[in-house]
């Protein structure tokens, strides 16, 4: 197997200063563990570990804080995001070389990302001032019904680390913009461009432990103890639906509002009218966009029988313009996946596939490369036993299935306990419409590969979740319904 390319030695150069001049010290926490690139496999961080006391204690620092923050007017919070979101912006490639650094994805990629994720910030900045409320007369007459948003108080924001920026600020921008305070734990694969971020907003004026970042190794422990302390009034997690049941369970006994972003096994529908060029463009942004590992990644990709030869054919030869290597390397459009268990599992789950007779068209295996490293792969004739048919894949394999009638794909489409995103491809407006309105999922993506955008609503039904994040929605999560009674005095 050939030499996959290394990092360009300046860009390798300046992510090394990035990390230098990264302030990780948290008087009082002196357990550390390391952040790995893997790409290398390489230790390139010690962040702080957190225990139990040392994250409540953060709870009650933000706890403290937040009462004045709730208190500021939604004008002042919208000028600390903007200038938040200036503060993205002008240290976008610092931010971009930290996200390769620590997850892997290619730099154009993580320069991508952190535009998606400060459009979140400005995105709240403007929402901020403008909170929903309602007057309206009482039916029976002799009343005014007034109805205001609040903030529902301090949130703990659980986040993952396949989009290590995009994921925090989806979260902490609206918060904010509603007045909350936060305790964000970000994943312990991916916790330097979070860390980096909350430091751009303290810059940018939001006050001192508002905002507390806790890293830590032990995740159970945290999240029984802070969803247990009755300071905390809401939680947002993204992750696995396994550990998102878990967490609601905790929510449950201190009766929490929660928003859940979880699992998905997003179908992917391509009819024989599509257009091919532009199906294969969608399929492959919709699959290899952050090499597969995202939630709405497409899992199942359903293609009718008169286009599937063609359609194969095309994204096998897209497929192999893929470029794998080191993230900093220029030209890369694939990088390596999150650690070598995941590496373990795909390879596994390519195995299981051919062995109940799918056709293994291109890849499959990982190349003999120090970091964790997967090949962009194409499996067609998918048996529907497979595991590849119903587990959220999270790696750069496009999985096909062949299909004959409208009706048979939405059915297979929808035979799945998650219901986060779909896609279809189709030229007929129609169809595009009756097909989107069938599938069961939070979200769809006609004629494209990316439907992600910060002022559409994102989440998922079924088993991929609860609640939304962006829009005019995602502000919502963060507030809380106060009514009241204007009673009116009869005058003469």
């Amino acid at each position: 197997m050939r030499t996959l390319p290394e990092a360009e030695p300046t860009a390798l150069a300046d992510s090394e200063k990035v990390l230098a001049n990264l302030d990780l010290a948290v008087p009082g926490v002196t357990r550390t563990f390391d952040v790995h690139d893997p790409a290398t496999g390489q230790t390139i961080a010690q962040v702080p570990d957190f225990d139990v006391q040392q994250a409540l204690e953060a709870v009650a620092r933000a706890d403290t804080v937040g009462r004045s923050w709730a208190a500021t007017t939604t004008r002042h919070r919208a000028d600390i995001l903007r200038a938040w979101y200036d503060l993205i912006t002008g240290n976008a490639e610092m931010i971009a070389l930290l996200i390769t650094r620590e997850m892997g994805k290619p730099l154009a990629e993580a320069r991508a990302e952190v535009s998606y994720g400060a459009d979140f910030v400005r995105w709240y900045a403007e929402e901020a001032v403008r909170p929903a409320g309602n007057l309206r007369d009482a039916p029976t007459g002799g009343a005014r019904l007034l109805t205001r948003r609040a903030p529902v108080g301090l949130s703990v924001l659980i986040t993952p680390w396949n989009f290590p920026l995009a994921m925090a600020t989806r979260k902490i921008a609206p918060a904010l913009a509603a007045g909350c305070p936060v305790v964000v734990k970000p994943a312990p694969n991916t916790p330097l461009t979070t860390i980096f971020a909350v430091q751009l907003a303290l810059a940018a004026g939001v006050p001192e432990d508002l905002v507390q970042v806790v890293t830590t190794t032990d995740a159970p422990s945290f999240s029984t103890a802070v969803l247990a302390d009755p300071r905390v009034r809401k939680v947002s997690f993204t992750g696995s639906t396994a550990v998102g049941k878990v967490l609601l369970h905790l929510a449950a006994d201190n009766v929490l509002k929660s928003s859940m972003e979880l699992g998905g096994n997003a179908p992917l529908l391509v009819f024989d009218d599509a257009d091919l060029e532009r199906a294969v463009d969608g399929a492959f942004a919709a699959k290899m966009r952050n090499g597969g590992q995202s939630c709405i990644a497409a899992n199942r990709i359903f293609v009718q029988d008169g286009i599937a030869d063609a359609f194969v054919e095309a994204l096998t030869d897209r497929l192999a313009t893929l470029e794998v290597g080191n993230g900093l390397a220029p030209g890369i459009g694939l990088g390596p996946v999150i650690d070598h268990n995941a590496v373990t599992r795909l390879a596994g789950l390519v195995q299981d596939a051919t062995r109940r007779g799918a056709h293994l068209v291109t890849g499959g295996s990982a190349p003999s490369h120090p970091g964790s490293f997967f090949e962009p792969t194409l499996l067609d004739h998918v048996p529907a036993d497979a595991a590849l048919a119903h587990t959220e894949i999270f790696g750069p394999i496009a999985a096909i299935q062949r299909f004959s009638h409208q009706d048979e794909a939405i059915a297979r489409a929808n035979d799945t306990e998650y219901g986060l995103a779909g896609y279809v491809f189709t030229e007929s407006l129609d169809r595009a419409f009756n097909v989107a309105d069938q599938l069961a999922t939070g979200l769809v993506g006609i004629n494209q590969g990316v439907p992600s955008n910060a002022a559409a609503p994102f989440g998922g039904i079924k088993q991929s979740g609860l609640g939304r994040e962006g829009s005019s929605e995602g502000l919502e999560e963060y507030q809380e319904i106060r009514y009241y009674n204007l009673q009116l005095r009869p005058t003469r």
